[in-house]
């Protein structure tokens, strides 16, 4: 008698890259790489935003299409550049074979859905996660390598339908559904995710981000993620997590559980003076 093979429930997990897996905005690293200030892409940045010209997280691509100061400086080559240049966050590559065979009964298709150049994520994560799994915003380029037209880019709700494309390639349930990540950028998806049933992980106490994922972790190490995924999904308690941790040889040193409550608090308005008759 043939003894039964155990069935694995299949997740897809996908993460945003610039300040969720990197440590820093890849449109800044870039900028400093073309001789353009941090100052002065921050200004851009804001600019955009008060503008409402593109959906967060999409300034840069916006900037490398349209601004004069990035089509004299920027070349496909600096993409490129510009990712092996990002600091990352510790333990990606163990974080990505872990959620795929680590854990009794689950596998998690892991993915990165991000704003970001397809060509600096792919050189930042290069030998890490596999190109096919990492998807960035698309260009045509010119004979001289400047950016000649957008394909596509996966800010605000086009990372809604990146996602949805995966679930329909992956085959996977709604519900099964986790969203990463750090920003304004992932509203949209978050709320989608959620919506469906599916899991959000903050990597950030931003007070836009924070209050809609179902879970915040900070740290930086990119294992954190996995956490909050054992506990809600697997539905481990910490005995277990902490010994989980040790096989693979490591060890949580800290673990803080800190509720943060948002408050803005300004002088109230003295009453308006009514005149009195006489």
């Amino acid at each position: 008698m043939q003894a039964s093979i155990p069935l694995v429930k299949q997740y897809l997990l996908a993460s945003d890259f610039d300040q969720t897996l990197s440590f820093h905005d890849s449109g800044l690293v870039l900028s400093e790489l073309a001789g353009i200030s941090a100052q002065v892409f921050e200004a851009k940045v804001a600019m955009l935003a008060t503008q409402n010209l593109v959906q967060q997280g999409g300034e840069l691509c916006y900037l490398l299409l349209h601004d004069p100061d990035y089509r004299a400086s920027v070349r496909k080559e600096h993409l490129a550049q510009a990712g092996k240049s990002l600091r990352l966050k510790k333990n990606i590559r163990q974080l990505s074979e872990l959620l795929a065979h680590a854990v009794p009964g689950y596998r998690f298709d892991f993915h990165v859905v991000s704003a970001a150049p397809q060509e600096v994520i792919e050189a930042a994560l290069q030998d890490i996660i596999p190109a096919d799994h990492i998807h960035g915003a698309q260009f045509q380029y010119n004979g001289a390598g400047q950016v000649e037209s957008i394909i596509r880019v996966n800010a605000g709700y086009g990372k809604v339908a990146v996602l949805d494309d995966l679930q329909k390639k992956l085959q996977v349930a709604a519900e099964r559904i986790l969203y990463v990540g750090d920003g304004g950028s992932d509203i949209h998806v978050m709320l989608h995710v959620n919506r469906r049933e599916g899991f959000t992980i903050a990597v950030s106490q931003a007070r836009h981000i924070a209050p809609i994922a179902k879970r915040t972790v900070l740290s930086d190490d990119a294992l954190s993620i996995i956490v909050p995924i054992l506990e809600e999904i697997a539905g481990w308690d910490t005995a277990r997590i902490r010994t989980f941790f040790e096989a693979q040889g490591l060890f949580i040193q800290e673990w803080d559980r800190v509720r943060a409550d948002w408050l803005t608090i300004i002088p109230q308005p003295a009453p308006a003076l009514i005149p009195t008759e006489r």
